[in-house]
């Protein structure tokens, strides 16, 4: 009886996802780890790529009818948000009015700050002058003689109030008198011009940033006696000041040529190195100023750049994810995601007691919380991660498919769909058909190796086997999750094949 032999597969080609989206780089350059697509997955913290969580309504009750909300912030135990002349704040079904603006903001823009042991917030809008509330009762208009009408930038900085980009004096900044927020022209208060329009605003440490359109100055000191003007950047500026957040002890900000940290301008100056998106740099470039917004999740080091266009639909509206990880050899980074499906006015982010909570504003009228379910306000989250045109380290031998292993860190099951192309998804070349992958099993360890840093196929996640078809000469795999269920952390996969003829 002849005897029948099982093929001799080579060494398992083992793939860590890491790295996030990369759109810089070539077939024969692209890190094994990293995405030429990964559309609402997140890089994490703790390795691999998860499908987002979801968005949910706020509150059941729109704000001001229909009307787009223009203004978003965290604060208390709840949420103040603007929409045409009405401001109101919630903190569970309803709202309830706090201010009612004489114009109808522009774009609002909020600051937390704690001056005499009452927390307070004050919001300017480009149309009126700053308005304070300290969460009871309604809101005081901060209109005292020598008030800016029509801010569109505001901080607080050792313990003065600054103002800055009115129409009438777009280069300078106002400050208050010290521990008030009424008192414009008394001593200790002043105002300080730069020649730069100025966009924003951000107090970090011991400074205060004043972006401006084409440059970036600091003001350091500690009172009006001491204050002083130096240079961060003469050739940068910030291109939209909704884009500034503080995080991972720097700030971001997104400028003409990308995105970029206070840290690195600083550092390296004003050539190409400073900015930290190269990667993505074709994604950047896409970008429309007419709705940017931002926040930061901080529980996941991570940055999200919304931009939405006005007349867009809410599958259409994009963004993008940057987080902050270290690899294996200690080195910090930026990864990056795209966003879809998120239709995002203004945003905010903050603590309510130890629970992060992230908030937008849409266009119809509703808050939405981010961070909440499984959906995007109901319409199931399409999720897609596509490796590099992966060679397996020899471009000119033809792999010969017989399994891949996919490692999943999930929350729930897995109820996903596989694809495996091949030759830069040549239409000449047979292309199976999707794979359906569900959970099967919880795994055990995976052989005796090790996967990373820890054993391929720990308890509690579960290894995804799925036999395939067809071969190439370069393999690439493509995951997708449109289900509603529990995020799935795709952690990485092995691809098994026999080799075939040498091109």
């Amino acid at each position: 009886m002849a005897q029948v032999t099982e093929p001799e597969y080579i060494s398992p080609y083992v793939v860590t996802t890491s790295g996030g989206l990369v759109l810089d780089r070539d077939v024969y350059t692209m890190p094994v780890g990293a995405a030429s697509v990964l559309q609402n997955f997140e890089p994490s913290v703790k390795g691999g790529y998860r499908r987002l969580d979801g968005t949910a309504k706020f509150s059941s009750s729109q704000v001001n009818g229909s009307n787009k909300i223009t203004g978003v912030a965290v604060f208390g135990n709840g949420v103040i948000a603007i929409s045409g002349t009405a401001v109101k704040y919630g903190s569970g079904s309803s709202w309830a009015s706090v201010a009612t603006q004489a114009v109808t903001p522009v774009r609002p823009r909020f600051e937390r700050y704690n001056f005499n042991g009452t927390d307070s917030i004050v919001w300017i809008d480009g149309a009126n002058a700053p308005t304070r509330w300290t969460g009871s009762g309604s809101a005081t208009v901060l209109n005292a003689s020598g008030a800016p009408a029509d801010a569109t930038s505001v901080s607080s900085f050792q313990n003065h109030l600054f103002y800055a980009g009115t129409s009438s004096a777009p280069q300078q900044v106002q400050f208050t008198v010290p521990f008030t927020e009424t008192d414009y022209t008394g001593s200790g208060s002043g105002n300080i011009k730069v020649d730069t329009e100025i966009v924003a605003l951000k107090s970090f440490r011991d400074d205060l940033i004043i972006f401006g359109k084409d440059r970036i100055y600091k003001l350091s000191g500690s009172s009006s006696a001491n204050f002083a003007i130096t240079p961060i950047s003469r050739n940068i500026g910030c291109s939209d000041g909704n884009s500034v957040q503080e995080i991972g002890g720097d700030i971001i900000f997104l400028a003409p040529d990308g995105l970029r940290t206070i840290a690195g301008t600083a550092r390296i100056g004003d050539v190409e190195l400073g900015t930290v998106s190269k990667q993505i740099q074709e994604r950047i470039n896409s970008v429309g100023f007419d709705n940017i917004s931002s926040l930061v999740i901080r529980r996941k080091s991570q940055y999200r750049l919304f931009y939405p266009t006005t007349g867009g639909t809410e599958a259409g509206a994009y963004g993008i994810i940057g987080v902050i990880k270290s690899n294996p050899q200690g080195q910090i980074g930026w990864e990056y995601a795209d966003m879809k499906g998120i239709k995002v006015a203004c945003c905010d982010s903050d603590f309510v007691g130890n629970t992060e909570t992230v908030v937008h504003g849409g266009f119809d009228g509703f808050v939405y919380q981010q961070e909440s379910g499984n959906t995007f306000a109901g319409t199931n989250i399409n999720a897609i991660y596509r490796s590099p045109d992966l060679t397996m380290g020899d471009a000119g031998i033809r792999k010969v498919m017989q399994r891949i292993n996919l490692n999943f860190d999930t929350e729930g099951s897995v109820n996903a769909s596989l694809f495996v192309k091949y030759d830069f998804e040549d239409t000449s070349v047979p292309q199976p058909a999707a794979y359906s992958l569900t959970t099967q099993s919880s795994a055990a360890v995976y052989g005796s190796g090790t996967y990373g840093t820890s054993a391929y196929g720990a308890r509690g996640i579960p290894i995804v086997r799925q036999s395939v078809e067809g071969s190439g000469f370069t393999v690439v795999i493509r995951v997708e999750d449109s289900s509603s269920n529990p995020p799935i952390n795709l952690k990485g996969f092995e691809l098994e094949f026999t080799p075939g003829a040498r091109m």
